[in-house]
């Protein structure tokens, strides 16, 4: 079996006196699409952040792509999350001034890659995501549904390693969402890419390759 491309271990986190991570341990192997459930307050979206190098554990270790997540300092680690990782949340994050293909280009100018090369590579994923002929609108001119897929442009515009999704279809109707919940398995078996999803919906915490349940700030199950 092939080496995990994540590891967790022990992973602790509190807020003030609240224990919210009470030592986790995840493993989550290449090409997996894995949900993660529980009840609000469970700790999923605490779990996914830190899993996402987007907070710190207090304790505890995470090892990504074959990276010591907690040996960085907070400058590579930045470089690592904008070239490794790639991001899709409830609410899309698009900056309202741009277009949809600027939206995309903006990890990879972060990146510090060629503009062209950017570019071109945005505007291949927006064709890839039934955008090709959006790429010019702004946000306001798209509905909710291409929105969110113009976000899953964007998190995949340098190739991360794995995509980490909070509630991505948490603000869009079933439509949009089963339509969504497919799209994360095409790219999956399309650019052999690895989901790491929060989310309440059951179809697709069912679809996925595997769910694991949290509940008090721990691991209860995984099937």
């Amino acid at each position: 079996m092939s080496k995990p491309i994540l590891s967790a271990n022990n992973l602790t986190k509190s807020y003030s006196a609240l224990k919210v991570l009470k030592g986790v341990d995840l493993e989550v192997n290449r090409k997996e699409i894995l949900s993660i459930v529980g009840a609000s307050g469970a700790g999923k979206s605490t779990l996914l952040h830190i899993l996402g190098t987007l907070d710190v554990p207090e304790g505890g270790n995470l090892s990504i792509d074959d990276t010591i997540i907690t040996d960085l300092s907070s400058q590579k680690l930045a470089s690592f999350r904008n070239e490794r990782l790639g991001f899709v949340f409830q609410f899309h994050n698009l900056l309202t001034e741009f277009s949809a293909v600027e939206n995309v280009c903006l990890p990879g100018f972060i990146g510090g890659k060629p503009e062209k090369q950017v570019r071109a590579r945005a505007l291949e994923l927006l064709k890839i995501l039934g955008l090709g002929k959006r790429a010019l609108h702004k946000p306001s001119e798209l509905s909710g549904g291409e929105q969110q897929r113009v976000a899953v442009a964007r998190s995949l515009i340098n190739d991360p390693a794995i995509i980490f999704a909070d509630e991505p279809s948490g603000n869009l109707d079933s439509k949009n969402a089963e339509e969504l919940h497919k799209l994360f398995f095409k790219l999956r078996d399309d650019f052999d890419k690895t989901f790491v999803i929060v989310t309440h919906n059951p179809e697709l915490a069912q679809m996925s390759d595997r769910k694991v349940e949290i509940a008090d700030g721990v691991i209860l199950s995984s099937s």
